[in-house]
């Protein structure tokens, strides 16, 4: 039955063959008018040009179009598409062709996107890289020029210097190590030690931790009221710590002198809970959302340099909430504050 819409080879051929064959039968019927003479010619004229034409089709178009599969898969050709080629490629339409093309292209079109995104996320990424150990090794070399151009025998100087000096060394440290682990993470090299604990306790622990960065800013570190009662995760407990030493100071680094830092622990059903870490600071533009996992990104790199820090804090968090099959995510609003969040497991029997 013919498509109105796709034709395939035989029916393209069928239908020119029918074209093909009724004028001419027509023609000896007029020359030659004996019904039988006329039928015959129409069905010999008719079973001829369809099979030339269907081998001509077959023969030389699927013939290109087979190659064109071949450079799409660029590949050499395996027995199962082999058969592809001989046996159902010659069953599709030009329009299924077309279409198969089309999603083809589209695919390509997409991979390249992505190439030139990663490719500039790359340049991005070695740029940051490059100046984050600048920074550090440029003031410890500077230290060390001076000490050795005389300032050594100021007792005074020196013991500043060095200082300064061993300050930065740390930084090169901390910095090699958030390199290490971010990369063991992506490769997919972290193993969890999970267990059972309450979450409210771990989070009393980090502000504990972290209470005297808070009160140089004077900021309250508190559990949002409702969220006090216990609730249990199943969880690698020290790497949940990191997430949330990392989340909470940063809200300290960015948040508002006099402010507010807030923890909240929620049930999402009977397999997840939610965590939040909120803050009142100046927030983070919508423009940065989608990139703020992402390793060395800064919102403000001018403020952001001076706050300190290595850069790698939310992507070693991203990671670390992703090697527990959950999900981590954002949302904040200019002078209002930010609120990040993630998902754990609820504790298992």
């Amino acid at each position: 039955m013919f498509s109105g819409k796709n034709f395939s080879p035989q029916q393209l051929s069928a239908l020119t063959a029918i074209a093909l064959a009724i004028p001419i039968a027509l023609g000896i019927y007029f020359f030659y008018p004996v019904w039988w003479v006329a039928l015959t010619s129409l069905a010999v004229i008719f079973l001829s040009s369809y099979g030339l034409i269907l081998f001509m089709v077959q023969k030389f178009v699927y013939r290109k179009i087979k190659l064109i599969y071949k450079l799409i898969y660029q590949t050499k050709a395996s027995k199962r598409e082999e058969f592809y080629y001989k046996s159902i490629l010659p069953q599709k339409s030009i329009d299924d062709v077309r279409e198969d093309v089309e999603e083809w292209a589209i695919q390509r079109k997409e991979e390249i996107e992505l190439l030139k995104k990663n490719e500039a996320y790359r340049k991005e990424f070695l740029q940051n890289l490059s100046h984050e150990f600048k920074t550090p090794i440029f003031a410890i070399q500077g230290y060390v020029d001076i000490l050795l151009n005389g300032a050594l025998d100021n007792a005074e100087v020196n013991k500043k210097f060095l200082t300064n000096a061993s300050r930065n060394v740390d930084r090169l440290v901390n910095l090699v190590d958030d390199l290490d682990e971010i990369s063991k993470l992506e490769m997919g090299q972290l193993k969890l030690s999970k267990s059972n604990f309450v979450i409210q306790d771990l989070i009393k622990d980090v502000f504990e931790s972290l209470s005297i960065k808070a009160e140089q800013k004077q900021l309250r570190l508190v559990i949002k009221k409702g969220c006090e009662f216990p609730l249990s995760v199943f969880a690698d407990k020290e790497k949940i710590r990191q997430v949330l030493i990392n989340l909470i100071d940063n809200a300290i680094k960015y948040g508002k002198q006099n402010g507010e830092i807030e923890a909240s622990a929620y049930k999402i059903d009977g397999k997840q809970m939610l965590i939040e870490i909120s803050d009142d600071g100046e927030g983070i533009g919508e423009e940065h959302l989608d990139r703020i996992f992402e390793r060395f990104y800064r919102t403000d790199l001018a403020r952001s340099r001076k706050v300190g820090g290595s850069g790698l804090g939310l992507a070693i968090c991203k990671h670390i909430i992703e090697a527990h099959n959950q999900t981590i995510h954002v949302r904040s609003t200019i002078d209002v504050g930010t609120t990040f969040g993630f998902t754990l497991e609820n504790k298992k029997d």
